[in-house]
C-alpha cells in the first residue's frame, strides 16, 4: 500500500536519486515510503520527496551542513534561494546532485555573507575581551540576570569517572585542588561542585567512555539556594551588535578560550551574595538539537518577543555551586548509583566538502 505523510505534496524525487552517499542517506530518513515509480530516476524502492522535502533536505546538507564556528559564534557557509544564481563551484562527482537542487527548486547556492554579529562581533562580548573593559560588563551581567531560587525539594545529579571510594559522599563535592581551574568557572582558589538536572548532559560533560566506571549521586541543597540564572532570554530592546544576551549566549557555547571571562563572571556572582549559578551547556546544541545562532526574518530569534520561550528552550541548564557544598552542609547527596552505558546513539546531519 502506498502511504504518504500528511505534511508532503507529489513526491517529485526519492533518496535513489543522489549520487552522494550523505544526501542517499539524509533523504531516505526524512522521506516517506510510497512503492510508486520515481518520477526522476524509475526507483520504486527509494524514499519518495515531496518539494517541501527536498527544500528541508537542501536546508539541512547546504546550510546546517556548512556551519563553521567561530571563536565566538558561527554562520553557514554556503545559503540558497530563488532570486540568486548558483556561484559555488562543486566538487568533483557532485555537479549532478547541485543541478538536481537547482531544478528542482529553482535556487542557486551562494557563499553567504553573515552579518557581523554572528561571528562574534558584540560589543559587549568584545568588551569582555579586553581586560580594562571587562569588569562593567560582568557587574551588567550580575545586575541584569535574574535570581532563581533553588528550594530544598528540588534535585540535580553529579557524574563522576573512576572515583576512588565510590560510596563515600565527599566524592562528590568539587574537585579536590589539585584538579581545580581546569574548568569552565573553577580557578585555584575558588572550588565549583557542577551539576545538571539532566543526567545526560552529565554524561556528556564528563567526557564519559566505555572504559570509564561511573557513578552518579542525586544531590538535593540542605537551604533554599540563591543561583544566578543566565540561560534565560533577557528582553533589551537592543540590536544584535549590542545584546548582553546574545554575549553571554555566545560566551558559554565558546571553548577553553572563553574560561577566563567565565571565570570572573562567577567569582562576579560569590562576591554579589550568590551560592552559584545556573548557566547554558556547552553541549546545549548537541542536546536539543538547535541550528547555531538561529535566525528568523534575518534577526536572531533571541531578540524577537514572540520567540523567547523557544530559545530558552535550546539552552540546558547546568548547576555550578560556589565552594565546596558538601563538605560545608549547603547541599548532601542523598543516593549513590553505578551509571552504565547501555546504548549510545547519534542523530547526525551530512554537509558538502570540496566546494568553492
Amino acid at each position: 500500500m502506498s502511504t504518504q505523510g500528511s505534511e508532503h505534496s507529489e513526491a517529485v524525487l526519492c533518496s535513489r536519486c543522489f549520487n552522494d552517499q550523505g544526501l542517499k542517506l539524509d533523504s531516505f530518513r526524512i522521506g516517506f515510503e510510497n512503492d510508486a515509480v520515481c518520477p526522476n530516476c524509475g526507483s520504486n524502492d527509494g524514499r519518495k520527496l515531496s518539494r517541501e522535502l527536498i527544500a528541508r533536505l537542501a536546508h539541512r546538507f547546504f546550510v546546517r551542513g556548512t556551519i563553521h564556528r567561530t571563536e565566538y559564534g558561527g554562520a553557514p557557509v554556503i545559503q540558497f534561494n530563488e532570486h540568486q544564481r548558483t556561484s559555488i563551484s562543486a566538487a568533483p562527482g557532485f555537479e549532478s546532485d547541485l543541478k538536481l537542487f537547482e531544478k528542482t527548486l529553482g535556487v542557486g547556492f551562494f557563499h553567504y555573507g553573515p552579518l557581523l554579529w554572528m561571528v562574534g562581533q558584540v560589543e559587549p562580548l568584545k568588551a569582555l575581551q579586553e581586560i580594562g573593559t571587562r569588569a562593567a560588563v560582568i557587574s551588567r551581567i550580575v545586575a541584569e540576570y535574574p535570581q532563581r531560587e533553588l528550594p530544598k525539594a528540588e534535585l540535580f545529579y553529579r557524574v563522576r569517572r573512576n572515583p576512588s571510594d565510590p560510596s563515600s559522599p565527599m566524592e562528590y563535592d568539587s574537585p579536590p585542588k589539585h584538579l581545580a581551574g581546569k574548568h569552565r568557572l573553577d580557578s585555584v582558589d575558588f572550588p565549583v561542585l557542577y551539576g545538571s538536572q539532566d543526567l545526560e548532559v552529565c554524561v556528556h560533560e564528563c567526557r564519559v567512555t566505555v572504559d570509564d566506571e561511573v557513578f552518579v549521586a542525586t544531590l538535593g541543597p540542605l537551604r533554599p539556594l540563591r543561583l544566578l540564572d543566565l540561560t534565560v532570554v533577557l528582553q533589551e530592546g537592543v540590536t544584535e551588535f549590542e545584546s548582553l544576551d546574545i554575549t553571554v549566549h555566545m560566551l558559554f557555547l565558546a571553548g577553553e578560550h572563553s574560561y577566563e571571562i567565565s571565570r570572573a563572571i562567577a567569582i562576579a556572582g560569590l562576591r554579589a551574595g550568590y551560592d552559584g549559578l545556573i548557566y547554558p551547556s556547552y553541549f546545549s546544541l548537541v542536546r536539543s538539537g538547535a541550528i547555531p545562532f538561529e535566525t528568523a526574518y534575518g534577526l536572531s530569534i533571541r531578540i524577537i518577543p514572540q520567540f523567547a520561550a523557544y530559545a530558552e528552550s535550546q539552552a540546558i541548564p547546568n548547576l555550578a555551586l560556589f565552594g565546596r557544598p558538601i563538605e560545608q552542609g549547603v547541599a548532601e547527596v542523598r543516593c549513590i548509583n553505578k551509571l552504565v552505558l547501555n546504548r549510545v546513539e547519534y542523530d547526525l546531519l551530512f554537509g558538502p566538502v570540496g566546494y568553492v
